[in-house]
């Protein structure tokens, strides 16, 4: 990855426990990060821990970026950072940000959890601001590890000692949980027995909401909240879907990730060449420029309700949601809501994110069930 985007990359378990690591190193206890309501509820919380408030940002209804126009000049001076998404592997309008953020002496984080392949301006995502969080568990399939690619390799040094002082010990019983993770999957869907693969997954602590938003708890937050920062007192809701987060990873682990990882490139090209083909569909609204090897494509549904269960009934399964909007699911107890919030409301409710290497099939089946592009929405969208 350092020779894939000319940065110093430092190896973490977890893209959650490198943002934990990035936000602590550049933002003070008590600033205000500027992110997406549209973004996984474990992100939100891992900026919470990390002692700061979340604000929530307006975004571009096509897409779930981050809409610089709309964010008011007079919120930039209270800010401490810019967290991007690139949700989906769709990049955020990063050189703008990285700007904006420069004149007003802020750093710019990048999550490029879902854009590992994606470029903006013919750049890399993840090489616009000081850091860049990515996951190894997404388009590797390598399900664990991550790592923080750094502007300045001589922090490398300094952020490594960070994060082993937040590793927990190995465990034989996690590890064991990874390696059955797959085979065990593999199985009761070989068998077509859709309710057993959650509930090996549940057992394998790897799928824990019941719902798209995991239980706020406020009272048990408000609580947290006094002890932040540190991970503590959020392990509850750090830890959703992902267990070993924190965990020092055994040898063989590495040995699979680094073979995943070894793939990539065709793994990109794959998704590349479906995200074409969703991207063409009547469902989707592309911006011009290249296709992008997109993680998942949001395609616009009038209901996506429905449109998830036509696609659930041929054993296709719609993760990555993120409705409602952060913003509406913690109140302003624990954010700064959005000051353009329709945008992001109107894009959690229509975006259907679809695998692109199931494009052929889900296209098929979409357009078998009648299921309708979504129309209105914000600014005549």
């Amino acid at each position: 990855m350092r020779e894939r985007l000319g940065r110093e990359c430092l190896y973490v378990p977890s893209c959650r426990l490198g943002l934990y690591l990035a936000l602590r190193h550049w933002c003070p206890p008590g600033g205000r990060v500027l992110m997406s309501p549209v973004n996984d509820d474990v992100i939100f919380f891992v900026v919470l821990a990390a002692g700061l408030r979340p604000v929530q940002a307006p975004l571009d209804p096509l897409d779930g970026s981050l809409d610089l126009a709309a964010v008011p000049d007079a919120l930039w001076s209270g800010l401490s950072a810019v967290l991007t998404t690139n949700l989906y592997g769709n990049p955020d309008p990063a050189p703008e940000l990285a700007a904006r953020c420069a004149r007003s002496g802020i750093p710019l984080i990048e999550d490029a959890a879902h854009a590992i392949g994606s470029e903006r301006d013919g750049r890399k995502v993840g090489t616009f601001g000081q850091a860049a969080v990515f996951s190894l568990s997404k388009h590797t399939a390598a399900k664990a590890g991550g790592f923080l690619a750094l502007a300045d390799p001589g922090l490398r040094e300094t952020l490594a000692k960070s994060r082993d002082a937040l590793l927990t010990p190995r465990r034989s019983r996690a590890e064991l949980a990874y390696w059955a993770r797959p085979y065990a999957e593999s199985a009761v869907r070989g068998l077509r027995l859709a309710p057993a693969a959650w509930a090996v997954l549940r057992m394998l602590g790897q799928q824990e909401r019941e719902d798209i938003r995991m239980e706020l708890r406020p009272e048990e937050l408000a609580r947290a909240l006094a002890a932040a920062p540190g991970l503590g007192a959020f392990h509850s809701w750090a830890r959703v879907d992902m267990h070993d987060y924190r965990a020092t990873p055994g040898r063989g682990r590495l040995a699979r990730i680094g073979r995943k990882l070894a793939r990539l490139d065709g793994v990109l090209d794959a998704h590349r060449r479906g995200a074409e083909l969703l991207l063409a569909t009547e469902w989707a609204r592309p911006k011009p420029g290249p296709v992008q090897p997109l993680f998942r494509v949001p395609l616009l549904v009038e209901d996506r309700d429905a449109a998830r269960a036509a696609l659930a009934g041929q054993r296709i399964t719609v993760g990555y949601l993120y409705d409602p909007p952060l913003d509406d699911y913690a109140g302003e107890a624990f954010t700064d809501p959005s000051p353009a919030p329709e945008a992001g409301r109107w894009f959690a409710q229509h975006a259907l994110p679809v695998d692109p290497l199931k494009a052929d099939r889900t296209i098929e089946v979409l357009r078998a069930a009648g299921v309708r592009p979504a129309r209105g929405g914000p600014a005549g969208v």
